[in-house]
């Protein structure tokens, strides 16, 4: 008996050491993983599996697509005019009410941009994803609603890859269901997302949105401007949006930017027309090689 006992004793031990968290292999250790000293390790992991799965889907050129998430279809933009015009109807002295119709008002005003992100994606993937041993000008998003939805479905309408490389925020936000699923991917450093975004662009397209689409677009725009990368095509969608909300001649009148840095990027309000600049740049660009 007394051996019996002492045997039970010696794997309860053993099993407590086991259960213990400096036992767990380092990789399987979540809690450690997540520790502030460890986050050397995740920046690298998040840069390393991203190209990881870009290798293995040869993914070798992308388009850049940013734009606002709230900017969605039209049929959707006027049912959201209806329902409030509803509401106010019973309630004509609502002032909140009224603000949400201006502002509802004012996103049907551009949904049109949905329409025309759609089919930017479509042309950008009928064009560039052809037979060959690597995919070009794959249309990359950041996976969410609005602007990267509508371009990431033009992709999906003629049944080419696109990317979404989503972000995890407070709010969650799901990616939408018109990316690649291989290709979708989710990023926890907002600096490793970029570098990814930027790695293997060839051009970027800013349709109207907020501060994150501004973000990315002056990140470019500076890239470019401080020569930390080659010269790439940066095409404004929406003209009467963008000068109504930067005004980039401003900037040069206030000497804080030089008159030639407006040449960096141009305005479309097209989506053939931005396809077909992107293509007459890089078709410059050889002819002077």
């Amino acid at each position: 008996m007394a051996g019996s006992k002492k045997t039970n004793d010696r794997k309860k031990m053993v099993e407590r050491l086991k259960r213990a968290s400096a036992y767990r292999i380092a990789f399987q250790d979540q809690e450690f993983l997540e520790e502030d000293l460890n986050r050397p390790v995740r920046l690298q992991l998040e840069l390393r599996k991203p190209e990881v799965i870009f290798q293995e889907n040869k993914i070798n050129s992308t388009i850049v697509v940013f734009g606002g998430t709230r900017i969605v279809e039209p049929t959707e933009a006027r049912a959201r005019v209806r329902r409030i015009e509803s509401q106010l109807k019973k309630k004509p002295a609502d002032t909140a009410l009224k603000r949400k119709l201006r502002v509802a008002k004012s996103v049907l005003a551009k949904s049109r941009y949905y329409d025309e992100a759609r089919e930017f994606g479509r042309l950008v993937s009928l064009e560039g994803q052809k037979d060959g041993p690597y995919q070009e000008w794959v249309v990359v998003t950041g996976g969410g609603p609005g602007i990267m939805e509508a371009s990431n479905r033009g992709a999906h309408d003629v049944g080419a890859k696109s990317i979404g490389l989503n972000i995890t925020l407070p709010m969650e936000q799901e990616p939408n269901p018109y990316i690649t699923p291989e290709l979708c991917m989710r990023f926890h450093y907002f600096a490793l997302r970029k570098m990814h975004f930027f790695m293997r662009a060839k051009a970027l397209v800013a349709f109207p949105g907020g501060y994150g689409t501004m973000d990315e677009l002056f990140e470019a725009l500076t890239l470019v401007q401080t020569q930390v990368i080659e010269p790439l095509p940066i095409v404004l969608f929406g003209e009467k949006y963008w000068k109504s909300v930067v005004d980039f001649k401003q900037l040069v009148a206030e000497g804080t930017i030089d008159e030639e840095d407006i040449n960096l990027f141009v305005y479309a309000d097209k989506a053939i027309d931005a396809w077909n600049y992107i293509k007459y740049f890089y078709k410059a660009k050889n002819n002077s090689q």
